[in-house]
């Protein structure tokens, strides 16, 4: 059974990335491929094959049932964090599975504890420090009882890592507070080395800290957007390309297209409106074709009047309302198409590309939002 569209996810593209990426951190440095949301829409069950064939051996999810996920689909015993949400009963399994997580409090690190004595089996935890970015985080007044206990567990505890995030290291505008995170992380680390206690890995980059504060490049990076092709913004692009080759101003090489099909066509006169609503007056006699994706496909209700598409190569605009399960697009200056024919929302046909960054700039979404909104039932094809 045929779906309304269709994502095309390209093998080849994530391996470049990855290589670009390894180019900026050094070999040394493991390199954490992050699937949250779904693997920022391309799909979990896609992107994990796709990338231990890359040489990516570390995963970070944002929860317990997306860690499941690449559990599941990982070949080579790859290493498994989760960021994010972890609801206590479901700590006997990820202990048992040998997942790691991040602790941000003392409640989840007691419950770790206690679950860790019941299975015998060390909790595999990763510290995460509040720097400033003041969401989650052990705080610095924290310091003495954190230590305490992780002395009195050390049977039950495994100090995987110890780690921050940075609160936009994307943007300029945040220069300071990321320079104080910095600092206050160093803090932490050296008072806690001062103490005895040392951690497998320190980490705290992301993909726009990786590529804007090359220091934050430790044992370990978490790379989310890069990996899939996008700069975390253009000012991080910016800054990165004067450094870049003359041979490749652009190397990150973006995974996805997304591809629907002509589903009918309907001629209207001049002065009739088209759709729901009056948002849209047809300024001449007019063909269009009505294209089969919707908002509940993650094509969003503001692209109305704004967004477009290709059709045999040409760029063509989304009029009237965007419905739940279809678009119109203006077609009377093309020829000769039929039903069935390739409808490109985003990627590339013929000479022409439509990016997730050019719906950005019409909808003042980012490229994130955009990506992770896209339905888990739109199928994925994995092509070179």
């Amino acid at each position: 059974m045929n779906h309304t569209s269709y994502i095309e996810i390209s093998k080849s593209a994530y391996k470049k990335n990855i290589a670009f990426i390894k180019k900026e951190t050094g070999d040394h440095v493991i390199i954490s491929a992050v699937v949250k949301g779904n693997a920022y829409g391309h799909g979990i069950e896609n992107i994990v094959p796709i990338a231990e064939e890359s040489g990516i051996r570390h995963f970070s999810t944002f929860s317990a049932d997306e860690a499941l996920r690449v559990y599941e689909n990982r070949k080579q015993k790859s290493d498994i964090m989760i960021l994010g949400m972890l609801h206590d009963e479901d700590l006997e399994e990820i202990i048992q599975k040998g997942i790691s997580f991040f602790v941000f409090e003392f409640e989840r690190l007691n419950a770790a504890i206690q679950v860790a004595k019941k299975l015998n089996t060390k909790a595999r935890v990763h510290i995460e420090i509040e720097t400033g970015f003041h969401r989650t985080g052990f705080e610095w007044s924290d310091r003495e009882k954190l230590l305490s206990i992780l002395k009195k567990n050390e049977d039950l505890i495994s100090r995987c890592g110890l780690c921050t995030h940075y609160a936009g290291a994307e943007s300029v505008s945040n220069y300071v507070r990321v320079r104080a995170q910095i600092k206050k992380y160093d803090q932490f680390k050296t008072w806690f080395l001062e103490q005895g206690m040392s951690f497998d890995k320190y980490h705290t980059a992301c993909s726009a800290a990786t590529f804007s504060y090359p220091e934050t490049i430790m044992d370990m990076v978490r790379i989310g957007i890069a990996s899939y092709g996008f700069w975390p913004t253009m000012e991080t692009y910016m800054y990165k390309f004067k450094s870049l080759p003359e041979s490749d101003k652009n190397p990150l090489k973006r995974l996805i297209s997304w591809k629907s099909s002509i589903m009918s066509f309907k001629k209207v006169k001049m002065g009739e409106f088209i759709g729901y609503g009056s948002s849209y007056m047809a300024p001449r006699d007019m063909e269009i074709a009505l294209v089969p994706i919707g908002y509940s496909h993650g094509y969003s209700r503001v692209l109305s009047n704004q967004g477009k598409v290709l059709i045999d190569g040409k760029m063509v605009s989304v009029v009237g309302t965007v419905t739940m399960n279809s678009i119109a697009v203006d077609i009377t200056d093309l020829k000769g198409l039929k039903r069935g024919d390739e409808v490109v929302l985003i990627g590339k046909q013929k000479k022409n590309e439509i990016t997730v960054a050019s719906f950005g700039e019409s909808t003042q979404q980012v490229n994130y939002e955009l990506l992770t909104r896209l339905p888990l039932d739109i199928p994925r094809r994995i092509v070179k």
